[in-house]
């Protein structure tokens, strides 16, 4: 059996359907159902059992879980504005820490998700201590597991690999709200409002210009599966295109794709704000100092791991978001 935690949600749920199309079905799903529309996330998968993320951890704890070919663990709180640190550390610290322990003591491999969120400012987003300082206690909350791999990595049983995320997009996040990606955002404005929406200039970045390592969710899931398909390699990666690209490139990515789906033409940045189709407000005063606002991830480690698949630039990976969503009907 293959476990996946947070199997119902954005990333986790994709991972099901990445690993469907291998052949496997022998899933077990955890997660919290409390919200409940997540469910619409795995009508079209093929899993084995589903567990509430509470008795996962009660089995987990009492060591009964019987046979685990891997786990791939990307269940957390990803609200990168949570400030109630005793609920971040742990319900994204200390139960990574006791899915670990467990994976160690049956030699079960684990995959997990970790956040390019410990690089807070950047400017080096390279997999090295000397480059990591969080700027909120989601980061802080990645950043202490990470540690933990590192200090056991001469001495593990079974391989542990962390993946650190940037910016990820693509279909199945609708659940995520205001940590929806911007793309998911800027489709919802425009086919209600006809226009999008990016903030304005701040730090030294013009309107919309901030940058972001922008990766399409199908990417991730062939990251994912690359090292559980090699296995016997543990460590930190990162989990991104290798490529910043400015806001202003989703938000022209995602017009451009919606007016394609009533046969309009492609339309410059340019000629966009001049239409008022790409729209700024103020930069929030309350992100100030608590926002990325460059982010790029350093591939060397990933591409001497063995992952050699190129990834999906903004344009791409959006054209393909925005068919996913016609054919299934959600746009």
């Amino acid at each position: 059996m293959i476990i996946v935690t947070g199997g119902a949600g954005f990333i986790g749920s994709n991972l099901v359907r990445g690993l469907n199309a291998r052949g496997c079905d022998d899933i077990l799903v955890v997660d919290d159902l409390t919200q409940g529309d997540k469910f619409l996330n795995l009508v079209d998968c093929r899993i084995a059992d589903y567990l509430h993320k509470d008795d996962f951890r009660k089995m987990l704890q009492q060591g009964k879980l019987g046979a685990i070919e891997a786990v791939f663990h990307e269940g957390a709180c990803s609200d990168t504005t949570e400030r109630d640190g005793h609920y971040m550390l742990d319900n994204n610290y200390r139960v990574t820490l006791e899915i670990f322990q467990y994976c160690q003591s049956a030699k079960v491999p684990m995959l997990y998700a970790s956040s390019a969120a410990v690089y807070g400012a950047g400017p080096v987003y390279v997999e090295d201590l000397v480059n990591e300082s969080p700027l909120n206690v989601y980061g802080y909350s990645k950043f202490l597991f990470d540690q933990v791999l590192r200090r056991h990595l001469g001495s593990l049983s079974a391989p542990v690999v962390g993946l650190r995320y940037f910016n990820v997009y693509g279909p199945n996040e609708q659940h995520k709200g205001r940590m929806a990606s911007v793309a998911f955002h800027n489709m919802g404005q425009f086919r209600s409002e006809r226009h999008v929406r990016l903030f304005g200039g701040w730090d030294g970045y013009s309107d919309g210009g901030q940058l972001r390592d922008f990766v399409y969710i199908d990417d991730v899931v062939d990251v994912n599966l690359h090292f559980f398909e090699h296995a016997g390699q543990s460590g930190i990666f990162n989990c991104g295109t290798g490529l910043a690209q400015p806001f202003n490139d989703v938000a022209c990515a995602v017009v451009n794709a919606l007016r394609a789906q009533s046969n309009l033409p492609v339309l410059s940045h340019t000629e966009q704000v001049q239409q008022q189709l790409i729209r700024y407000i103020p930069f929030p005063d309350d992100l100030k100092g608590r926002y990325q606002s460059h982010t790029q991830a350093d591939l060397t480690q990933l591409r001497a791991a063995g992952y050699d698949k190129p990834f999906r630039d903004v344009q791409a990976g959006v054209a393909d978001y925005v068919n996913v969503l016609v054919k299934r009907g959600a746009i």
